[in-house]
């Protein structure tokens, strides 16, 4: 297992984006149930903006096992095991509760590693009804995938994630297990391995897609890949299109994306969140790629050479007043974790930069569903050049 140069670069500060990891060695799987113990009293309940799409969203968990991978960390004779979320526009919603962000043993363990008070804050309510079914439009659901930062979790671009699903589309999120905070059918909880030998690169990422990939295809046959074989939603076997299939990434899950995209055609489409794009990728890519970018531009050599690489359909934006950690939930949730834990104004420009969390809202909502519209539904012109409406979003030629 690898890990990267440019990783290794992000400060304290930008941690927050890679799930408020601080760099210290974290034990692995540790024991827990999901449902933890209430929050203690006084804890701030976060909270997400809801998605502008015209559809409800559901969701649903898959506990997924790939029988054909050892994992050398999970112990002698274990697999590898990934946690996912099914994303989806869905229908007959008041019945089912809404999903937390992440479960409570989660997101203690998220808050205590980032040296915060594992009681400052319970996980923010997102937008997904739990096991809703799926509400049916036209043809099959187009597919998006995604790949999570470092030390993160699936759940840190929810922003994005249930825009898509709100949208039509279906929506694949990926916990990329000993670089992830991950909840397991059984109770376990396992945290990221940070350091050693054993740490995660994004090589080691993108190795877990091609199998979430077929997964995929195995939802499109209509049959069900839980390796409990839970309950599916109503109507989500046989709604996915494994024909129109996309995948994006923050940070360490960009740079997944990339090398996905350079080894597997069933994806069609990729975009980067501000990827180091180590290591370095030589490989012409002839298939759609966009690059949102913040600190992590084209002046760094590894994008630079990536960038040089793309052969068919490519942009760059620039998001101005952006940090690394801009481009995912964390600009919305830092701001008022930081008016429950008294970080000063110094502190928090520090984890968000200057981008006005409400307008990193907007830009977050309708730029990748405006690359994926464009390419897996062949519809939208936001991406034709600037706009006024998004004085902050700058098209780097």
């Amino acid at each position: 297992m690898t890990t990267t140069t440019g990783e290794t670069r992000l400060t304290r500060r930008r941690l927050i984006g890679a799930a408020l990891a601080v760099g210290v060695a974290a034990p692995i799987g540790l024991t827990g149930r999901a449902s933890a113990a209430p929050a203690a009293p006084g804890s701030v309940r976060l909270t997400l903006p809801p998605p502008t799409g015209p559809f409800p969203v559901g969701t649903v968990s898959l506990h997924l096992v790939d029988r054909s991978r050892p994992d050398p960390l999970a112990g002698p004779g274990r697999h590898r095991e990934l946690m996912a979320s099914v994303w989806y526009p869905a229908r007959d919603v008041g019945r089912h509760p809404r999903a937390p962000w992440l479960p409570a043993a989660a997101m203690r363990a998220l808050l205590a590693s980032g040296e915060f008070d594992s009681d400052a804050a319970v996980a923010p309510l997102t937008a997904g009804r739990e096991g809703a079914p799926v509400r049916h439009t036209t043809g099959r659901l187009p597919v998006v995938v995604f790949s999570h930062g470092a030390h993160g979790h699936r759940a840190e671009a929810t922003i994005v994630v249930q825009e898509l699903a709100s949208h039509g589309y279906a929506v694949v999120t990926v916990d990329h297990t000993y670089d992830a905070f991950s909840v397991f059918p059984d109770g376990r909880l396992t945290v990221p391995v940070i350091g050693g030998e054993h740490s995660l690169g994004a090589p080691d990422f993108a190795r877990d897609i091609p199998f979430v990939l077929d997964r995929i295809e195995d939802l499109a046959a209509g049959r069900n890949p839980d390796a409990e074989h839970r309950p599916l939603p109503a109507g989500l076997r046989g709604a996915l299109d494994p024909q129109r299939i996309g995948m994006f990434g923050w940070s360490k899950g960009g740079t997944a994306t990339a090398l996905v995209m350079r080894d597997d055609p069933r994806v069609r489409a990729g975009l980067s969140l501000d990827a180091p794009l180590e290591p370095i990728i030589t490989t012409d890519q002839a298939r759609p790629f966009m690059l949102m970018t913040a600190e992590y531009t084209r002046a760094e050599f590894p994008v630079a050479q990536f960038w040089s690489h793309l052969t068919g359909w490519r942009l760059n934006v620039q998001v101005q007043g952006a940090v690394h950690s801009s481009l995912g939930d964390y600009q919305v949730l830092v701001p008022q974790l930081a008016t429950a834990v008294g970080m000063s104004d110094e502190e928090l420009r520090g984890w968000i930069g200057t981008l006005d969390p409400a307008r990193a809202v907007r830009i977050q909502q309708a730029y990748p569903l405006a690359f994926f519209d464009r390419h897996l539904r062949d519809w939208g012109h936001l991406l034709d050049g600037p706009s006024p409406a998004f004085p902050e979003v700058v098209f780097v030629p």
